[in-house]
């Protein structure tokens, strides 16, 4: 995957998303499944890999990112 933003801090490696070293995130084929809860900047990263690959996040607990809005 081609990033264009976060190039240093951010990497894709197959369908695991690392922010800083650390695997934060999996690539799924509906979702982005994030792998706990990150900081600010970590939670940028994540994301920005969701809207880039046009995928909800689906945060831990089950719930997708809009319906933790609600």
């Amino acid at each position: 995957m081609n990033l264009i933003k976060y190039k240093k801090n951010l990497k894709v490696e197959g369908c695991e998303v690392y922010s800083y070293g650390t695997k934060v995130a999996m690539i799924g084929s509906h979702t982005v499944m994030q792998l706990g809860y990150w900081s600010q900047t970590t939670q940028k990263h994540i994301n920005y890999v969701a809207r880039e690959l046009g995928l909800p996040i689906a945060k831990p607990g089950g719930r997708t990112a809009k319906e933790h809005l609600r």
